[in-house]
């Protein structure tokens, strides 16, 4: 997916939340926004995708304020958030292969970019697990697992990722011959999950856990591990959460590909042709 107009704003919007969760010194703060302007300035160009510029940007500025990984206080509170979350609704709800999808997309609602309010979430979550999918390609993802010998899931979030791991251990109870891979970001970047929080919520137990080789959102054309491009070019199934992984892969077409998103900003929605807000399973 190219750049659209809005992601600039969006980028910038980001940016500032990277410079104050990073200093309390008023001045390094304004140096630091110059200086994501400046670097947008220099290297936008209209080919550009966003994400991959966009962890450009937040990578530069994580180097100029000392600071690798500002998010490392939200994310923890995301995980605790989701990882309860999850354990309430699997009491409530009968999980099977469509509710745990959908509840893999509704938990992208945890996230610092668009904001969320932590004593609603729950009610807003089960409400989603009622709508119907705008886009809804469920049955051909299942049908391709039902097929496959290999998946590589690529994760997004920090919290999002419980209600990812409720998913694959469905997946893994109805498809158990299924060789799961499950990628994460090599380091950190905004509030995405890393291979470390993967293991630390126990993944492993799912299938194997790799890491993309980069700390780029989504999956960038450079800078992948040879174990990751190696994984991503055999398998059968990919299953790519949310929209930096839409961002970076929707270009090439890869019928392999399914993702699983809410169209929560109106780039996404434009490109997916959906109104904003809506909750796909789509291929691209």
């Amino acid at each position: 997916m190219k750049v659209h107009y809005e992601c600039l704003s969006c980028i910038v919007n980001q940016s500032q939340k990277v410079v104050e969760l990073s200093t309390e010194d008023v001045e390094k703060r304004k140096a630091a926004m110059i200086k994501a302007a400046k670097f947008l300035g220099e290297h936008f160009d209209y080919n550009a995708i966003p994400a991959i510029l966009g962890s450009q940007v937040f990578l530069m500025l994580y180097d100029y304020l000392g600071n690798n990984d500002p998010f490392e206080g939200y994310k923890t509170r995301s995980n605790l958030l989701a990882k309860s979350l999850v354990e309430d609704l699997k009491k409530k709800l009968d999980i099977e292969l469509e509710s745990a999808l959908k509840l893999s997309i509704a938990g992208n609602v945890i996230d610092f970019a668009v904001g969320y309010n932590p004593e609603k979430i729950e009610e807003d979550i089960m409400k989603m697990v009622d709508e119907e999918l705008y886009v809804d390609k469920s049955m051909e993802l299942f049908e391709s697992l039902k097929k496959a010998k290999t998946l590589l899931y690529l994760t997004d979030n920090c919290g999002e990722v419980y209600f990812d791991r409720l998913f694959l251990e469905t997946i893994k109870d109805e498809f158990p011959e299924l060789k799961i891979y499950i990628a994460a970001k090599e380091g950190p970047i905004i509030n995405d999950a890393t291979v470390k929080d993967l293991l630390r919520a126990d993944f492993d137990e799912l299938g194997e856990v790799i890491s993309t080789g980069s700390r780029i959102v989504g999956v960038p054309p450079q800078g992948l591990s040879p174990t990751f491009l190696r994984v991503f070019r055999e398998v059968d199934v990919i299953i790519a959460k949310g929209q930096g992984n839409f961002e970076t892969l929707s270009e090439f077409g890869d019928k392999r590909v399914f993702y699983l998103l809410k169209a929560k900003c109106p780039p996404i929605a434009r490109e997916l042709e959906v109104p904003r807000g809506a909750m796909v399973c789509t291929r691209h």
